[in-house]
């Protein structure tokens, strides 16, 4: 096993997640020391060549401040209003923290739509590296305001979120900075006996099971979606840590190689950007294949409508979809067939097409560039 500085050795790119414990005081207001000193680190490895990204919560804390409720609400609507107030509180606090090094930021506010639409994820990454190129500082966090979706329950306080941002503009390591030194095998607030896990070089059940119920108190995003978030970093050759955010000059010691925190080793056998795009996007439906069709997806083959047995839910053309075998999500594709169109030709020989449905789109229902395989 290669020693830290071995594997960090040359980290260009870097996304930082911010949680709302980190950057929050006990009372709900920023914490503007912290980010001031998260300025400066970032300065620091600016200085040096390196691209930073940073993903930060704690818009609805400051906006529950503001407008001075007594707890946080539970009612969405209420949360969402409190996250409008507060980001422009928080993305001027940031303004402020890196006008002091000279340094300009860049507000994006993202949902998981923004990654599920090709054209919009590729119009998004090519946004923040321009912004990257021209030596901007990119702050991004879940546009609540608009989230069709409860807050946060989706993403998880940002994690899921910021691997989302790691796996798409390709960065080499995603930091996770919350209130917890890293990953144990057991909950250290109440087993003092608790080990703390340094290196994770896969994810196994075991590990999964170490997540548990979310840890925080504050914060919404638990082990449990922070190891989720590995898995995503895992997929996209991207180093994780999760770290203690009150560690002095945490984010410029994780990446010069010293022991911080738990790392979680990237997998550099990794799928390419489309197939990476077309295993993380939400899903329309879900095609239910015999198992000789799942032998051959397996072995990189494409999905032939004789293997097909069942369709679920409405699809059209050019949407991705589950691939099921036996009750196991096991692959997503983009299919070439919609859901109407696969009732019909399921089960039946590619000769059939055209008699069947009149037409032939295709002799396959996916093609084999177009499917990515879930590694359990």
């Amino acid at each position: 096993m290669k020693s830290r500085k071995e594997l960090l050795g040359d980290i260009q790119k870097i996304v930082v997640k911010i949680g709302t414990t980190s950057i929050s005081r006990e009372d709900g207001s920023l914490d503007l020391d912290f980010m001031k000193g998260v300025a400066s680190q970032v300065s620091s490895l600016h200085a040096e060549g390196k691209q930073v990204i940073l993903v930060s919560s704690g818009s609805i804390g400051v906006g529950i401040e503001v407008l001075g409720l007594n707890c946080r609400p539970k009612e969405i609507p209420v949360r969402q209003a409190a996250a409008a107030v507060g980001q422009s509180i928080l993305m001027q606090k940031w303004m402020e923290a890196f006008r002091e090094y000279n340094l300009n930021v860049a507000q994006i506010m993202l949902t998981y739509e923004s990654f599920t639409n090709r054209l919009t994820y590729l119009n998004l990454r090519n946004s923040i590296s321009t912004l990257l190129d021209y030596g901007v500082i990119p702050i991004i966090n879940e546009n609540d305001p608009t989230c069709v979706h409860e807050i946060e329950a989706t993403l998880g306080d940002n994690d899921k979120l910021s691997a989302m941002v790691a796996s798409k503009t390709e960065a080499d390591i995603l930091i996770l900075l919350s209130d917890i030194d890293g990953l144990y095998d057991k909950n250290p607030k109440r087993n003092p006996d608790a080990k703390l896990l340094k290196t994770i070089e896969e994810i196994t059940p075991t590990i999964e099971s170490y997540g548990g119920s979310p840890t925080s108190t504050k914060g919404i995003g638990g082990m449990r979606t922070k190891i989720e978030a590995a898995k995503i970093c895992n997929l996209a050759g991207c180093h994780m840590v999760i770290a203690n955010s009150q560690i002095k000059k945490v984010i410029e010691d994780i990446v010069e190689g010293k022991d911080i925190g738990s790392l979680f080793v990237a997998d550099k056998d990794v799928h390419s950007n489309r197939i990476r795009w077309i295993l993380l996007a939400r899903t329309t439906g879900k095609i239910i294949v015999d198992e000789g069709a799942c032998n051959a997806l397996q072995n990189r083959m494409s999905l032939l409508p004789s293997g097909v047995l069942d369709i679920a839910g409405n699809f059209d053309r050019g949407d991705i979809v589950e691939i099921d075998c036996n009750g196991e999500i096991f692959a997503k594709g983009i299919t070439d067939y919609n859901s109407e169109e696969l009732q019909k030709i399921k089960g039946k020989h590619t000769d059939m097409i055209a008699e069947i449905l009149g037409y032939k789109n295709y002799d396959h229902v996916i093609k084999k560039e177009n499917i990515g395989l879930i590694q359990n």
